[in-house]
């Protein structure tokens, strides 16, 4: 596969390219980007290259599997889940660790997805914070005291002398606009990373 054919593409770019047609193709480009990450999370569990890599393939396997069943936001968080999983579950397989070590694992796979989700979380709050102050200033002013400041319709039209659709309007397309802002700048940082 040509990878240098798909650099201007996000990964948000390709996925929404394969749920829309369903080539597998559009699957194939993300996923070889993720090649030398995958491998490096296996080896570091699995100390063999060959182990390694065939854990990559079965990984790539179940991701495909997965991916024509439903959408993921995050892909690159979502793949290395995937093969820690994948990996742990090895072990488990083969019973080649007691189970303290397994509950010790455990534990700190919780931990790990707990950080990871509180990354995204908090990388979506900084670039809601950053987006929010793009909007107009009717939008911005409605939005944050709609959504931020849990203000009723009512309370936004008191507090700004907007008329109800007004407020209304501005909620709504303020939240439009938002969203259209956001999914730009997720794209242009998952190019970046």
């Amino acid at each position: 596969m040509n990878s240098g054919k798909y650099a201007n593409y996000s990964d948000q770019d390709l996925l929404e390219r394969f749920y829309a047609d369903g080539d597998k193709e559009w699957l194939g480009a993300l996923l070889e980007r993720y090649t030398l990450l995958l491998l490096g999370v296996c080896m570091k569990y699995l100390k063999q290259e060959e182990a390694a890599r065939d854990a990559v393939q079965q990984i790539f396997l179940k991701a495909i599997t997965e991916l024509e069943k439903y959408r993921v936001e995050y892909v690159k968080s979502w793949l290395y889940m995937i093969a820690r999983n994948y990996c742990l579950m090895q072990f488990r397989d083969k019973n080649r660790f007691p189970a303290e070590v397994s509950d010790r694992l455990q534990v700190e796979e919780d931990r790990e997805n707990q950080l990871l989700e509180a990354r995204e979380k908090e990388t979506m709050l900084t670039f809601m914070h950053e987006e929010l102050a793009n909007l107009g200033e009717e939008q911005r002013q409605c939005v944050t005291l709609f959504y931020l400041e849990k203000k009723t319709y009512q309370e936004v039209a008191m507090q700004t002398g907007y008329n109800l659709g007004q407020v209304k309007s501005f909620i709504q397309n303020g939240k439009r606009n938002l969203r259209l802002m956001l999914r730009r700048k997720l794209q242009q940082n998952g190019q970046q990373t």
